[in-house]
């Protein structure tokens, strides 16, 4: 039995290092890990001991490849992808308020819940191996949450997120440097790590009340937008394409979409 840690956190220097654990399933976030980032964000002291948090990856291969699917197949009712949902999104939201400045170190893989809390940092940062997107419509056939797609239309356009979701194509790290999505593209992941430490530090030694007012500003501006979604959330999770999706994707074929 394996009883490593799936996400660990460890304070150096001011900085709070918290890495995703999983490598061989490229870092595949589970339930227990989504539960884990939000308690991290939700405790982070203010007292000056934690200046700034670096999201990463171990393994070198991938920040984080989306939510472990294997989970998906307890889903047999329209409440159990409603209360996925709402998981998520109380972590994202968990993420954004974090007291402290977070900086996303993307190496390699970055799609779908992986995607998401890059987006729900900060600032963030890539190698060159970045591989950005949500290619949802080619995999699973489930949706992103109307916040979720808020929150990186705010970061790349409305216009750029629709192509992304409906092409299921991965970002690489010149275009997302182009786009904004990234603010800088490093050669390799022993630089990535590196400049993120000296962006930390810097970032850190910053007024910390107008990091937080910006951040909680910026968060109320989007949050104002909500609007509902159940409906859509549960017309693509609780359908024959979702289901069909889910074990295609795990029993690596390609799914046949029939719209039901």
């Amino acid at each position: 039995m394996n009883d490593a840690p799936e996400i660990t956190d460890e304070v150096r220097d001011g900085i709070m290092w918290i890495t995703f654990q999983r490598p061989r399933a490229r870092n595949a976030l589970t339930f227990g890990m989504y539960e884990r980032l939000a308690e991290l964000c939700q405790t982070m002291p203010t007292d000056g001991s934690v200046r700034a948090v670096v999201l990463s990856g171990a393994g070198g291969k991938a920040f984080a490849a989306g939510t472990d699917m294997t989970q998906f197949r307890a889903f047999d009712k329209p409440q159990d992808a409603l209360d996925y949902e709402a998981q998520i999104d109380a972590v994202l939201e968990a993420v954004e308020r974090c007291p402290v400045p977070t900086i996303a170190a993307v190496n390699g893989a970055c799609t779908g819940g992986g995607g998401s809390i890059a987006a729900a940092c900060d600032i963030r940062i890539a190698s060159s191996s970045l591989k950005f997107g949500f290619p949802i419509g080619r995999t699973l056939g489930n949706c992103l949450a109307a916040g979720n797609l808020a929150r990186l239309t705010e970061l790349v356009g409305a216009g750029r997120v629709r192509e992304l979701v409906f092409t299921a194509r991965l970002i690489q790290a010149e275009e997302a440097l182009n786009i904004g999505l990234v603010t800088e593209v490093l050669d390799d992941e022993t630089a990535l790590m590196t400049r993120a430490e000296e962006l930390a530090q810097h970032v850190g030694s910053m007024a910390p009340l107008t990091l937080r007012a910006t951040k909680e500003a910026m968060r109320r501006n989007r949050a104002a937008a909500k609007v509902e979604d159940d409906d859509l959330i549960i017309s693509c999770y609780m359908s024959d394409d979702f289901k069909q999706g889910m074990e295609a994707f795990l029993a690596k074929r390609k799914p046949v979409w029939t719209g039901k």
